[in-house]
């Protein structure tokens, strides 16, 4: 598979903020239906990394290509989630005066107004898609529930589903786990395992039980670079990740 049969190409990307790089020469790169989790110490440059891939920051050198030659530096962000990127940031953003049915919904609806998206009838193709999300996401006997009263972990997975209207080719995920039980982390490993083929996602997280449970890849970040690549075992005895950021 050559560079350009990738779903998403980042080469010597570097990015400054006051003298700072927080991204020094990045390249990256992930296939088409890949799960890749990027692990790294605070500071690393993972979250200026998903900032460039959205648009957010630009990039003071390198490129940045997802699919079939889309260049994101040429795009605005609503331009690169059309383009079929979607990112989920670590604190979930869902409506939580709108039923969870109301939300997937919403969000199906794209740049429609507040307004008239909840005038609006659905078609019997879009309820069903909301239906199968549903069962996806594991809030099918939520459907009605607000968002106001769901636990962290079902609206970590609301947002999710939210994301997935959409139907992006690429996921962003940052920290998914943070915060929930032993029981939703399971769930989310299954939730975002269950994604990866028909969507390339990428994990940015800290919990290593949980990298270990759903990455065949792995990727390391330090001082925006990156520093090993593998399987968890490779990293994880890899003398400078080791030293960088497992601290032993």
């Amino acid at each position: 598979m050559s560079v350009r049969d990738k779903r998403l190409y980042l080469e010597d990307l570097t990015v400054s903020f006051d003298g700072f790089k927080a991204l020094n020469n990045l390249t990256l790169y992930v296939d088409p239906g890949e799960m890749l989790c990027i692990i790294g110490p605070n500071g690393a440059g993972k979250t200026t990394m998903m900032d460039v891939i959205t648009g957010k920051t630009r990039p003071d050198s390198g490129t940045a290509w997802f699919g079939d030659g889309i260049n994101l530096l040429q795009m605005s962000e609503p331009e690169i989630v059309a383009a079929g990127i979607g990112r989920k940031f670590q604190k979930p953003t869902v409506f939580e005066q709108l039923t969870v049915f109301e939300n997937l919904e919403l969000a199906l609806a794209g740049t429609r107004s507040f307004l008239k998206t909840l005038r609006a009838r659905i078609t019997s193709a879009q309820h069903q898609r909301i239906d199968e999300l549903l069962e996806i996401i594991g809030l099918a006997e939520h459907r009605e529930s607000l968002g106001r009263i769901l636990a962290h972990g079902q609206k970590q997975w609301l947002e999710i589903g939210m994301l997935l209207m959409q139907n992006p080719e690429l996921l962003l995920v940052d920290e998914p786990v943070a915060g929930m039980t032993p029981h939703e982390i399971e769930r989310t490993a299954e939730l975002l395992l269950s994604l990866a083929g028909e969507h390339s996602v990428v994990v940015v997280e800290h919990d290593m039980a949980f990298v270990r449970s759903i990455a065949k890849r792995v990727t390391v970040l330090h001082e925006g670079q990156v520093i090993a690549e593998g399987d968890m075992d490779r990293v994880q005895n890899d003398p400078r990740v080791r030293e960088v950021y497992l601290g032993v």
